[in-house]
């Protein structure tokens, strides 16, 4: 068997100890394997040139049949994708976040659009975006397959259905089954032939089963760290790294009640704040709930002392915690004291006793084996 090819590589992880045995991760590393091997021979052009002096019209060799892979939260969906892509046998190949390949299409269309009409081809960009991508990219692998924005809805059908035509692989993972994507936006009966065509163009597969295999990194190890210290800020910052595979994380917005909570570091369901932004803010317990749904672990950085003259830090401090225990979310912080000091007098510091209580209970082994319990929803 190739060395290369991603079941291979994640049989030596397994031989090396590296994962735990997954039923479910083999059969997707078997499926990308199945991939491997077709795009080893493959080529979009095939089938120009003399075929189409001879034949007439364009005879482009059938695509292999994409791959879109969901399920929750750290059961090794983005770690398969690495297996994959990078020994994928195939020169023109991409690997992005999904929202950053949005955000460059919206920008060739905002390009278009202020080119005047007699220096354009025709009045739709998206026909010469879709020939751009394919003639650049054969195999395009999208990270947290996500749609939210009403712009993107309505240019994804046609968009990737011209891709699809013109030859080019996809593969996706998604923390959603494609019928949940976009669920609940504005006009979605218009986005819903977009699914269809998803599910036909691709093999769907759910990564199911209990383990988060991200999270169990985090075993054995303190999650909550004082004084604030540089100490402390190294540990943060190993955490986040730890769960994330990323040093620093992108930025991200959420909409709530119409409103836009702003998400500073972000990135593969762990969110990174310090106490002023998510407590000091006028926040409140609808803006815990939405990060609930979108994140299974918070890190959180800077929980001061909390004297009487910060009452209303702490009532928003009693309401996240609330909100994130209820839900089953992770936190890894750091304070200037420890959790029985936090909030050492004042009005509420009767109940005050109970999020100490959770605090306490948040930094176990068993709150952190059990599941993230949010519901996912828009």
């Amino acid at each position: 068997m190739d060395g290369n090819s991603p079941l291979e590589r994640y049989r030596a992880l397994r031989r090396q100890g590296e994962l735990d045995a997954d039923p479910a991760q083999e059969l997707a590393a078997e499926k990308l394997q199945m991939l491997h091997h077709r795009l080893a021979q493959y080529d979009p052009q095939q089938g120009q040139g003399w075929r189409q002096f001879l034949f007439g019209g364009s005879r482009r060799e059938p695509a292999p049949e994409g791959l879109y892979i969901y399920g929750d939260v750290g059961r090794g969906k983005s770690m398969l994708m690495d297996l994959f892509f990078d020994g994928a046998p195939i020169a023109r190949k991409r690997r992005v976040h999904f929202h950053e390949f949005m955000g460059e299409v919206h920008g060739r269309i905002n390009k278009f659009r202020k080119t005047p009409a007699d220096e354009r081809d025709g009045d739709d960009p998206l026909p010469a975006i879709a020939a751009d991508i394919a003639e650049a990219t054969w195999l395009l692998c999208f990270d947290e397959f996500e749609v939210r924005d009403i712009a993107d809805a309505m240019i994804l059908g046609r968009l990737f259905g011209q891709m699809f035509e013109l030859g080019v692989v996809v593969i996706a993972t998604s923390n959603r089954a494609p019928d949940e994507l976009y669920k609940n936006g504005l006009n979605r009966q218009l986005f819903l032939p977009f699914i269809e065509t998803l599910k036909q163009r691709l093999d769907v597969l759910c990564l199911e089963g209990p383990l988060d295999h991200r999270l169990a990194r985090m075993k054995g190890m303190p999650v909550y760290h004082t004084p604030l210290d540089g100490a402390a800020a190294a540990n943060l910052d190993a955490a986040f790294l730890r769960l994330t595979d990323q040093a620093v994380g992108e930025g991200a917005e959420i909409q709530v009640n119409g409103r836009v909570l702003a998400v500073p570091q972000q990135a593969k369901g762990v969110a990174r704040f310090h106490f002023s932004e998510l407590c000091e803010a006028a926040l409140g317990a609808h803006d815990y709930l939405a990060l609930t749904r979108h994140y299974h672990t918070i890190v959180l950085a800077g929980i001061p002392v909390l004297g009487p003259e910060k009452r209303n830090e702490a009532r928003r401090f009693v309401i996240l915690i609330d909100v994130l225990y209820d839900n089953g979310i992770k936190l890894i912080a750091s304070g200037e004291t420890t959790v029985d000091r936090i909030y050492p007098a004042g009005d509420g510091g009767f109940e005050f006793q109970r999020t100490v209580s959770r605090l306490v209970e948040m930094q176990s082994a068993a709150y952190f084996d059990a599941p993230h319990r949010a519901r996912r929803q828009d």
